[in-house]
């Protein structure tokens, strides 16, 4: 029952955790896109949606998915420089 316990406080003592990580991440983007964007215009749309959505998902408070998704963008960026 003790290592349960220990078990759920670590997990909602890391939600904040996550949280904070997401805006670093957009910031990341965000930087990325005004100094060096993708030259591929469907790839820049694609980024710039990927960006939106992620940030919409950190709103509604879904950090987890907010990173894949801000994930993706990074991928994108890093595959059309």
């Amino acid at each position: 029952m003790r290592r349960i316990s220990i078990f759920l406080v670590a997990a909602l003592a890391s939600a904040p955790l996550w949280a904070m990580h997401c805006p670093m991440d957009m910031a990341k983007i965000d930087e990325r896109l005004e100094t060096d964007p993708p030259e591929d215009p469907a790839a820049l749309a694609q980024v710039k949606k990927l960006r939106a959505e992620g940030e919409e998902l950190h709103n509604a408070g879904d950090h987890t998915q907010s990173l894949q998704v801000l994930g993706q963008a990074q991928e994108l960026l890093d595959a059309n420089p």
